[in-house]
């Protein structure tokens, strides 16, 4: 279901699982724009002669992967500030599932909208955990 007013949220609500393209020609394509074309995250031969297990997704691509999920399940949605930790790399063409859980609703921190706080993980196949983290969100009243 779509969220689109905070009436809609419910505390310990998981959020539909996101799986991003982190495909080599996806990230490249991310680099480009942001002028990041370092090979570390375009080669997975050169990031690993720079001692990487492979080329590595940006984290701030990472970032914008748990934005879309979020803005994915409430389109109505402001990000107010994602805050993450980085405890593994995210290699670029392996598989990775986006998760995100409710763990707070604030119904009174404005007139328009309230603030639910999200947990995020980003998980690989093994169910390992790459990236935690925090969302804090506005989502309209009505």
């Amino acid at each position: 279901m779509s969220i689109q007013i905070l009436a809609d949220v419910s505390f310990g609500e998981e959020l539909p699982v996101f799986d991003p393209d982190t495909g080599i020609e996806n990230v490249r394509r991310f680099c480009q724009a942001a002028n990041w074309m370092g090979p570390r995250f375009t080669d997975h031969e050169a990031a690993k002669k720079e001692g990487l297990p492979g080329a590595l997704v940006p984290g701030i691509m990472s970032q914008g992967f748990l934005a879309a999920m979020i803005h994915r399940w409430a389109p109505t949605a402001t990000v107010s500030f994602i805050d993450t930790v980085f405890r593994a790399p995210v290699i670029v063409d392996q598989r990775y599932h986006i998760k995100g859980v409710v763990t707070d609703i604030d119904e009174d921190s404005s007139d328009n909208s309230g603030t639910v706080e999200i947990d995020l993980t980003v998980v690989n196949d093994a169910g390992e955990t790459r990236v935690f983290g925090t969302a804090s969100v506005l989502i309209p009243k009505a």
